[in-house]
């Protein structure tokens, strides 16, 4: 089964959209026999893969489409019940691989509703009616704010480590001590009681921010809207585009797009992800930009290029390498970034850096192999520039190929790489390329506005090898076979531990732990064996634990 990312509210299954004035009311209305596959009800609210494709539509669409919506409440539709989590039975019978990228998108799904607030002034307060568990409250969490119903059932609870053997999957312990800073032994508290934790009690534990009985609700979030959305420097009055659907092909191998393009040999276990850089100059005027629309290219790339990273992820698990090459007039490129600068206090402009920031982070947390491969006609410049500093490893051809006609490779650096697109370690690329070489991160600022040819780009250490046209072949060849061949649990390991140098966040902390935590906890007989919490949970049979520390 194609797993597809794309969807739009008129295929909505789980949520609902609501749109009053500058307050937008997000409705989550989980429909039971709505699961992405068959084997399991997705009762209570609960979650799974296909349930958070339409939440991460419906955060992005709020963005784009409503300029105007400053506050977003997140709410339950259904009676005393907020969220029960991810569904127990969905995990149960999913692979490993299914459960580990199931959390990664909805750990990604909740940063985004994280940064709409701080970013682009769009905050969420999440009203909890009734129990939130496990990932519902993790759910919460990612809201700027928690209203909890004091009705004498409405809870918090994270419920994994007593009854299911794994750990909360979406950065709940992680968000309930960094972000709000619960203390260490009121959290180990909390996070191994099954009932969870209600009323006052949750919020002088800083689980919850307020905590209001039914009655007075109303009056409640009306004063927190006005509050948050006094905050807000959204446009009022701007008028929003439309995300329309990517045109997108599907072949047997092969995946195409307007400006992207994935060619797969699954028998080399091998992705080449090709860009295409814009053929025209950018907008005249940023009111040109806006009747484009989705169609603007440096919104349009962006679009297919996050459908293309989900869609390897998800639907091409053997691929171990993905190829990264781009081809097309740098100079354009470079255009598009400096008319996106030149406009930045335009709610859209300022959208569209913010969407490249979260593509670009998905690339970094994408559990393959990245190579940039630089080669004549390629426009590896400003935004695309990232690209290289995103790969694993990057190689670069001195001159051209025999009978080349295309221009010989450069590299391009702007602005843009200098901050404008952070990691999820809160700095650049080249900052974390060169952690202990800060004059060579100088060095590099200095050549802004420079074609950087392969020699020089590997003397100042922006590329890992440049190689003439006699043996570019053998070397890439080398290279892409050798990878080929190690253990993708090994290369997981060691690629996540690589890619984040420098300072941690709570955002690197999670992806960390997801990575080193989950994929051995969710592997391990005491989670997913045949006796294990998984299998048994509701069953009325207690797991049978290996009780042995390691």
């Amino acid at each position: 089964m194609i797993i597809d990312f794309q969807t739009d509210p008129s295929r909505y299954r789980h949520w609902k959209i609501e749109i009053d004035g500058d307050t937008a009311t997000l409705w989550m209305d989980v429909a039971e026999d709505g699961g992405l596959v068959e084997g399991y009800e997705l009762k209570l609210n609960s979650y799974d893969l296909g349930v958070d494709i339409e939440l991460n539509d419906a955060v992005q669409r709020l963005r784009f489409e409503h300029p105007e919506v400053k506050v977003v409440l997140l709410r339950s539709a259904k009676d005393r019940v907020f969220c029960a989590g991810a569904n127990i039975r969905m995990l149960a019978g999913s692979s490993h691989a299914h459960k580990v990228n199931f959390c990664k998108f909805t750990n990604e799904t909740r940063n985004s509703m994280e940064v709409a607030g701080a970013q682009s002034g769009q905050h969420y307060i999440c009203v909890i009616n009734g129990t939130a568990a496990g990932g519902g409250y993790e759910l919460a969490l990612a809201a700027d704010h928690i209203v909890l119903v004091d009705d004498g059932s409405a809870s918090v609870a994270l419920p994994e480590v007593p009854l299911l053997a794994v750990l909360p999957g979406t950065g709940g312990l992680t968000r309930v001590t960094d972000k709000r800073k619960v203390r260490r032994d009121r959290a180990d508290v909390f996070c191994t009681i099954e009932e969870g934790i209600k009323g006052q009690r949750a919020a002088d534990w800083r689980l919850v921010d307020d905590v209001v009985a039914n009655s007075k609700l109303d009056d409640m979030l009306n004063q927190r809207c006005a509050e948050f959305a006094g905050k807000s420097d959204r446009p009022g009055n701007a008028q929003g585009i439309a995300l329309t659907p990517l045109t997108r092909s599907l072949g047997d191998d092969h995946v195409r797009y307007s400006h992207v393009t994935v060619e797969l040999d699954r028998e080399e276990r091998i992705a080449t992800l090709s860009v295409t850089g814009p053929e025209t100059a950018p907008p005249e005027s940023v009111e040109a930009a806006h009747e484009l629309g989705d169609q603007f290219w440096c919104l349009a790339l962006a679009r297919e290029l996050d459908d293309a990273i989900l869609h390897l992820r998800s639907n091409e698990p053997e691929i171990a390498l993905i190829q990264i090459k781009t081809q097309g007039d740098p100079d354009q490129v470079l255009a598009h970034d400096a008319f996106l600068a030149a406009h930045a206090d335009d709610w859209l402009m300022r959208e569209i850096g913010h969407f490249w920031t979260r593509v670009l982070k998905r690339l970094d947390l994408t559990a393959r192999s990245l190579v940039a491969l630089i080669e004549p006609g390629s426009c590896f410049a400003g935004t695309l520039a990232e690209l290289v500093f995103a790969a694993d490893r990057s190689y670069m051809l001195i001159g051209q190929f025999e009978g080349e006609n295309r221009p010989e490779a450069a590299l391009n650096l702007s602005e843009v790489n200098f901050g404008a697109r952070p990691m999820s370690n809160g700095i650049s690329r080249l900052e974390t390329r060169f952690l202990g070489e800060p004059e060579a991160l100088e060095g590099a600022r200095e050549t802004i506005g420079e074609a950087l040819d392969a020699e020089t780009a590997e003397e100042m250490g922006l590329i890992t090898f440049a190689y003439d046209d006699i043996d570019w072949e053998d070397e890439v060849r080398l290279f892409v076979e050798e990878r080929a061949s190690f253990s993708p649990d090994g290369l997981t390991g060691m690629e996540a531990n690589l890619r984040f140098a420098g300072p941690e966040t709570m955002e690197t902390k999670i992806f960390g732990r997801l990575t080193a935590w989950q994929n051995w906890i969710f592997q391990r007989p005491n989670a997913v064996g045949p006796d294990g919490a998984l299998q048994r949970y509701g069953s009325g049979r207690r797991p049978d634990y290996d009780f042995t520390r390691v």
